[in-house]
């Protein structure tokens, strides 16, 4: 096996040979051989030497953790390497590795994480001739003014601030120009190698992230479906009137080119710009919290790229607004699962065990319950158990959390393995919003769950109403609908005059239970 390797990476390093060329020709570098070349080289490297330390030492050797930390660290840096060279679709798996706080070895994530921030930028000549091919108009024609530096800048594509004739400001997201042309050649690379360490290292299950990237990639691709997946979430979430969604402008998008309306604000994990702004970040991570609720457990349509740069924040007259960018990657969720993961939820917050182990072995998880429970909250098993709206997490428990996913990686790998397709992007949005909420330093708050909650109530009510064959049934799904969402009212009116310094100190006095939501 090891020979194996050696000689395929030999081979790869040969063929990535074209790399020194690519410094010099830009021609050579995006050749398929050549990013060919440079994965397969990466990927030999990283699996040779977890090959060598696995064999070298065993598990519970006391130097083991050290070791595998160096080594997470040296292969996380290489395939940061690979992604800025190959670029595009390698981009774009490697900001989804970021993302995933709690499931991947913290080597990787903070190394992928940089790549929100530095995706690569295209010449500004090259952008005018996409959108020339795609609109028949020049950029001089289309607008006024043009800002040739850009907004920001992606994995995809990049945005330009314009200004049209009539005096409309537009943000114009135009495709990196040779993305679509890589991506087939890429993700077939991709399958490739995923498939061939799954081989090399059969424990370690990771061929869904290639083929979700398969089926995800063209959709992204396509900012025609971008635009329409904007509509239809404006559409959706209409009731909550802090939530902005920009304006798309049809007569000038493409597939490679999407015009909508310029909307300001700063980045959702700004916090000196919220500071700056008077915006509560409670209140910003209570109506995320709502949005999302909303979208998974009501709605069953969600947006899966919540990361910052995709979620501003401004003040308005009417209080704090959430504007959310970016609807290339929606995960439209069947009702029996959505259903099902709001009975596991609503057993998670009521620590009901047994309620948690029926629903997670639902979707597929076996024995494994437990870890996909605690990957769904980030907390402990224990503190699940306990109830996860009684207790606050401690530093020790947040500390010990983030080390998990070294320590059981194997039990982590396994249950992305198992658990439905529709799971893997909501784990990876949980991460997202989680870790906005730790960047703000928000406070911990039972509203979050009694939000939740009522989402879940509803869920669970609206699919056990559809399947009434009588009014005898649809009466008694209505009243025990209305007798939850009762139960969470009271609850909630409890913990508002607990919050208020006239009945607060009375109602600590007189009751000793706190968040429980049974």
């Amino acid at each position: 096996m090891m020979r194996l390797l050696t000689k395929i990476g030999a081979f790869a390093s040969v063929v990535a040979g074209g790399t020194y060329y690519a410094k010099t020709s830009e021609s050579v570098s995006s050749l398929g051989i050549v990013r060919f070349g440079r994965a397969a080289s990466t990927a030999a490297k990283i699996a040779v030497d977890y090959k060598i330390l696995f064999h070298r030492l065993d598990k519970d050797d006391p130097q083991y953790p050290e070791e595998i930390h160096k080594l997470h660290l040296i292969s996380a840096y290489r395939l940061y390497d690979l992604c800025c060279q190959n670029g595009g679709a390698f981009i774009k798996v490697g900001q989804h590795i970021g993302t995933l706080e709690y499931l991947l070895p913290i080597e990787y994530v903070q190394t992928m994480k940089v790549l929100h921030n530095e995706a690569p930028q295209s010449p500004l000549e090259e952008l005018k001739t996409v959108i020339h091919e795609d609109l028949g108009q020049t950029v001089e024609n289309m607008f006024v003014e043009f800002d040739p530096k850009p907004l920001g800048a992606a994995s995809l594509a990049q945005v330009h601030k314009a200004k049209m004739s009539d005096g409309r400001i537009v943000a114009v997201k135009i495709q990196h120009p040779k993305v679509k042309a890589h991506s087939f050649v890429d993700i077939r690379t991709m399958e490739f190698l995923v498939h061939a360490l799954g081989w090399v290292f059969p424990e370690f299950d990771y061929i869904w992230l290639a083929e979700e990237t398969k089926k995800n990639l063209p959709m992204e691709l396509d900012f025609l479906n971008e635009g329409k997946n904007c509509e239809k979430v404006g559409r959706l979430l209409r009731k909550f009137k802090f939530l902005k969604v920009p304006k798309i402008y049809w007569e000038l998008s493409s597939e490679r080119v999407l015009t909508m309306e310029y909307c300001e604000g700063g980045k959702v994990d700004d916090v000196k710009y919220m500071k700056e702004n008077n915006i509560s970040v409670n209140k910003i991570t209570e109506h995320l919290g709502e949005l999302y609720s909303e979208m998974i457990f009501v709605q069953g349509v969600v947006h899966c790229d919540p990361h910052p740069g995709n979620v501003l924040v401004k003040q308005t007259k009417h209080g704090p607004q959430i504007v959310l960018l970016d609807h290339g990657l929606y995960q439209t969720l069947t009702d029996e699962f959505r259903v099902r993961y709001s009975q596991l939820w609503m057993s998670m917050i009521k620590a009901d065990v047994k309620g948690i182990k029926e629903h997670a072995e639902a979707l597929n998880v076996g024995d494994l319950y437990p870890f996909l429970a605690c990957m769904l909250t980030a907390r402990s098993w224990k503190a699940i158990e306990a109830g996860i709206d009684k207790h606050k997490p401690s530093s020790q428990e947040e500390t010990e959390f983030k080390t998990m996913a070294g320590s059981y990686f194997l039990e982590i790998s396994s249950v992305l393995s198992r658990v439905p397709r529709q799971l893997l992007f909501l784990l990876k949005t949980n991460d997202v919003v989680r870790s906005i909420e730790r960047t703000l330093h928000s406070r911990s708050s039972s509203t979050a769950f009694l939000n939740m909650t009522r989402c879940c109530v509803k869920a669970v009510a609206d699919w056990e109403a559809s399947r009434c064959h009588n009014w005898r049934c649809r009466l008694r799904t209505e009243l025990n609908r209305h007798f939850q969402l009762a139960k969470i009212t009271v609850f909630s009116i409890y913990l508002w005059l607990l919050d208020t310094r006239l009945f607060g100190p009375v109602l600590q006095s007189k009751f000793s239970f706190s968040g429980d939501l049974r």
